[in-house]
């Protein structure tokens, strides 16, 4: 990119910060290729977000989605045995067999095997609608047993996993609105795990037993590649009992569970059920273990227009280096730290203005393609919008400024650029855009170098209870989005404080 030339236009005599900002502003600003490429870099963040991408299926075959008692997205599916009971009451019964199918990548249809998240229990249940309220005792594929409610809710049991020789005695109990969950080893000594009020809990709830099991992910080249389907699970259950008049045992598949392979169902003999379930009672993810995309997917173009900033931000500099304006600017304004926190200003707050329009404009629009094409993006709420969009402009802002101090220090824009590169777009390209790194050295990127600023654009929630690859390839970082940012503030800091120390002992 080539500066036109300018003349410096600060004034003789005395003057004030204030001065300083509005001369480097004009500076930039009579500079057209600067003013070019700051508007280039904004379009490119549109037109990546327009530009046909990622495809679905959701315009052929539909894709709703359930949402939970706290308007979270939500998994609601398994193989439900039940009746209809009113009022205050328990269920107790005991678990004594786990067992699942998963697929078998080598070519095989299934083999034995059981996901970590497998469940089998008894549960108490709004209705069965999808996404109604509920609380549930469970044994779980290796996780041991587990009270979980509203679908984002998760207490630690007994340990360990049930079997005939150790079997899992579960008991609920209701009083209003409010059930307690209970388990025991022996169905001697009972211990209480939690209590979970379910708000608007109707008089007559669905309670009974279920079985389901979620999809099975197998991860190779460190996470970076995923693989797997669905699974089933098969609870066995005896001394099942309730303490409501009890009526006749009704079974079916709930929210789409049965999605797995092979035959869901129930039988029941000798007061024993063996119940084959496959889904999940879980939130919803993204991911390897889910389905869809986020509104991040609609920023692919950031790392497009961040290259464009930092190449503006170092040449702000550069360019009075290559030219020797550096000379007049730095002799109207002896103050050489101030010069440079002038520019500095102008330089971020250019930035952010054009990537807060570039990024709004890409949020809106490119939802509306991603659904076009048929993609399930997962919904956002308006303030954590807002925050994606800011935070983006933000990280642009603050790239600006990385690369300003960076020409300062080297005094050469091609070099200059090539660190910003090197230590923002490329741990980028190779941990979320082009995934090829192993997971730990990935998470150790984007913890310590500036590309975890990305973090701004995230919008999931990791969930300990549901089995998924939180990889920021899906859309996960490792630290939260507003740390993820102080990151790169630290390292324009640091720059910035360097090059105004260099800035002061060596000559123009």
């Amino acid at each position: 990119m080539t500066a036109d030339p300018y003349q410096s236009r600060l004034r003789e005599g005395p003057y004030g910060f204030a001065d300083l900002v509005h001369a480097e502003w004009t500076k930039f600003r009579t500079v057209r290729g600067w003013v070019i490429a700051v508007a280039v870099a904004a379009l490119a963040i549109v037109v990546f977000a327009l530009a046909p991408g990622q495809q679905g299926s959701c315009n052929t075959v539909g894709c709703t989605v359930p949402t939970g008692p706290g308007g979270e997205e939500v998994s609601d599916g398994f193989y439900f045995v039940h009746q209809p009971l009113t009022g205050n009451g328990s269920i107790t019964a005991r678990v004594t067999s786990l067992t699942g199918q998963i697929p078998d990548l080598a070519g095989a249809a299934m083999r034995s095997g059981l996901v970590p998240w497998a469940k089998a229990g008894i549960i108490v249940k709004a209705s069965t609608t999808p996404g109604s309220a509920y609380a549930a005792m469970m044994v779980t594929g290796s996780h041991g047993v587990r009270m979980q409610y509203d679908f984002t809710q998760d207490l630690p049991g007994l340990v360990g996993a049930a079997s005939a020789a150790s079997p899992r005695w579960l008991r609920l109990t209701r009083s209003g609105d409010t059930i307690t969950g209970y388990d025991s080893a022996h169905g001697t000594h009972w211990a209480r795990v939690g209590t979970a009020t379910l708000a608007g809990l109707p008089p007559a709830a669905q309670v009974g037993l279920f079985t389901t099991s979620p999809q099975y992910l197998q991860t190779s080249l460190g996470e970076a590649s995923v693989s797997g389907g669905p699974s089933v699970a098969t609870g066995v259950f005896d001394h099942v009992s309730l303490t409501w008049p009890g009526g006749s045992w009704a079974g079916g598949n709930l929210g789409g569970g049965g999605g797995g392979p092979g035959n869901t169902g129930f039988s029941q003999a000798a007061g024993t059920f063996t119940i084959t379930g496959s889904g999940d009672i879980a939130p919803a993810v993204s991911g390897g273990g889910g389905v869809g995309v986020t509104v991040a997917q609609a920023l692919v173009g950031t790392f497009a227009g961040l290259i464009v900033l930092a190449v503006v931000g170092a040449m702000f500099m550069t360019a009075e280096y290559r030219r020797r304006l550096i000379l007049f600017t730095l002799t109207a304004a002896p103050r050489r730290g101030r010069v440079l926190a002038a520019k500095a200003v102008v330089a971020g707050a250019v930035t952010f203005a054009a990537g807060l329009a570039g990024a709004a404009i890409a949020v809106v629009l490119g939802q509306r393609v991603l659904r076009g094409n048929g993609a399930y993006v997962y919904p956002a709420g308006a303030l954590t919008q807002v925050r994606v969009i800011a935070g983006t402009a933000a990280v642009l802002a603050v790239t600006a400024v990385l690369a300003l101090a960076i020409g300062t220090i080297l005094r050469r824009g091609t070099a200059a650029v090539a660190v910003v590169v090197t230590v923002i777009v490329l741990p980028y390209l190779f941990t979320v855009a082009a995934p090829i790194l192993p997971s730990r050295a990935a998470g150790w990127l984007l913890r310590v170098t500036p590309a975890a600023a990305f973090a701004v654009q995230q919008t999931l929630i990791q969930y300990p209870q549901v089995s998924n690859t939180y990889t920021a390839a899906y859309g996960y970082y490792p630290l939260p989005p507003w740390a993820g940012l102080a990151v790169l503030c630290a390292w324009a800091a640091l720059a910035l404080g360097l090059a105004v120390f260099l800035l002061r002992r060596r000559d123009a």
